[in-house]
Order: structure tokens, then sequence, then C-alpha cells
């Protein structure tokens, strides 16, 4: 059976075992011949799956709802990896450390729609105001199919195009590897204010629909993605592979490094503490009406597979 998997990021650490299933076949395994598509940014990925486009979308759980208004007609099936996972790269003559928030009052900050929501908060909850204390807006480079908006912003930093970014790992790996960004904001591993850790985290989503009309295919791409996250775990240079077909040279001799450095969070379980920080999350910044049950944002039907 054919199906259209869909991220909005590519050259990057953020949705790897949902790239990993499709490039080390674990679709396939499970009977499946998957396609991965880059569909940027992630409220346009989730648009695509919302009109029966797209089967399943690796993206940040939260701006699922960008598309499925308060939760109705999509739902998440697995996480891809715990927590929020974006950085805050400053120029490095800034002169920030890790942690110095406040150092970003006055830059100009790239960001993307979607991921540029957890930014705004983060900044609202240490008592920064998104809209006066600091310019934030898209990179001003084109973002071309095939190419990372982390890689993107590091070079617009490059360039003095932007003060400093909000972005995926790898875009912050290579600014810092490049000299010319300092790493400010980690949010997945506690900087910042602590409620931040569980604004958002990647997940797997698909539609109600395809939940109701074909539940056998749903749980196969749970086990895929389970099998990609134990794969990466167990060994980390497989990412190297995957990088050298789908990377630029320079990132594919980064990604197993990030894979390494994030496995720890690869795992597929969804608690309901985390939606309900998401939740208010979601709510906080007005994409979501009021409080809905974790059963109406997680397909619990497949939950025994997150532990197979």
């Amino acid at each position: 059976m054919a199906l259209r998997v869909a991220i909005p990021d590519l050259v990057s650490p953020s949705y790897f075992p949902a790239i990993a299933a499709v490039e080390l076949g674990l679709f396939r395994k499970e009977g499946l011949d998957a396609t991965l598509e880059l569909i940027y940014p992630v409220t346009k990925t989730y648009a695509e799956l919302r009109e029966g486009r797209l089967d399943f979308v690796g993206g940040a759980a939260h701006a699922a709802l960008y598309a499925f208004k308060d939760w109705r007609g999509g739902k998440l099936v697995c996480a891809l990896a715990r927590h929020m996972y974006w950085f805050l790269v400053l120029r490095a003559d800034v002169g920030a450390k890790r942690g110095e928030l406040h150092k970003i009052k006055g830059l100009r900050i790239g960001a993307a729609p979607g991921p540029v929501d957890g930014l705004r908060q983060m900044l609202r909850e240490a008592g920064i105001d998104p809209e006066r204390d600091v310019q934030i807006g898209p990179v001003p480079v084109p973002i071309s199919a095939g190419v990372s908006f982390g890689v993107t912003a590091a070079k617009a930093l490059e360039a003095g195009q932007i003060d400093g970014f909000w972005a995926n790992g790898m875009g912050a790996a290579v600014a810092v590897r490049n000299r010319v960004g300092t790493l400010v904001v980690d949010a997945r591993r506690g900087d910042g204010p602590p409620a931040a850790l569980n604004y958002t985290f990647p997940a797997l989503v698909t539609t109600q629909k395809k939940i109701d009309e074909d539940p056998p295919v749903v749980a196969a791409a749970v086990r895929a993605i389970v099998g990609a996250q134990a794969a990466l775990k167990e060994d980390p240079e497989r990412a190297t592979a995957i990088g050298r077909k789908l990377f630029p040279e320079a990132e594919a001799g980064l990604i197993a490094e990030l894979i390494r450095r994030d496995a720890p969070f690869y795992d597929p379980a969804i608690s309901e503490a985390t939606v309900e920080t998401m939740n208010r999350f979601a709510r906080d910044i007005g994409i979501l009406s009021a409080p809905v049950p974790y059963g109406q944002v997680v397909a619990t039907r497949f939950r025994e597979l997150w532990s197979a």
C-alpha cells in the first residue's frame, strides 16, 4: 500500500525517526510503500493532511491545531521524541551565555510559522514582550525544496541578515561550528521557563478518518516509528548513510552526532501530563478554544504499540 508521509523540515534531526522509518525500510517491512515529502511550513503540512493529500505528518504536535480546530478531525498517534526541540542561537558577538534569554532584546530573530509560537510564549513567561522588545519574523531568504529552515537561518545569520534564530538542532550546530552563533537556549534541556519544556514535541499525526477506516495501516506506521527510534538509539551512525542520501555533505557529516545527542528523548509515549501542558500552551496562544480530554488529542487505541 502506498503512503505519503510529510515533514516540514528535512535537513534536521527534528523529525528524523520519521525519515529513518522510511529510509531504513521499516514501513516497507510492515507492507507499506511509504514516500517521504518535504512541505514547508508546518501549518501547510497539516493543511495538506486535513485535505486528504497526505497520510501522515511528522511535525510539531501543537501545530496540528492550525488545521484541526480544537482537535477535531486529527489525532496524534505517537511521539517522535519528547519535549520542545528548538534552539535559540544569537550572533556570537552579542556575547550571550547559555540561558541569558534577556540578551534577545532589540535583536532581529528569524523563526518559522509553528515553531515561532514556542519562542513567543517562552519570552512572555520570561517577562519579555515578543512584540515590543524583539523583532521576530521569517528568515529573509526563500526556503527551497530540500533545504532545512535551520540551515537557511544559520546562513542568514552568517550573512548578517538576522541577529539570531529559533530553529532546529542542525541549524544551531552549523552556526556554532562556523563560529557565527552562540547557543543561548536549548528548550529540550531545560533552558528557559520550566513550562516551555512541554509546550510541544515532535509527533506522528494522522486524520480521524484514517484511524477509523484503516486502523491496521495506522498501527503499522506506529510500529515503523517505534522500530526507527530503537534502531537509532542502538546505533546513531545509521543516520550517516541516510544523511549522505538526503542532505548536503556538511550536514550529512553532522547528523549522527545530533542523533546521538537526541536519542535519549526517542520515546513514542505521549503522557496525559504532556498533553495537558501542551493544550494549556495552545489556549494561551489562542489556537485552542477550550480544554479537551486526552482521548480527543491522542489515538489511545494504539498506545499498546508504544512499548512494543
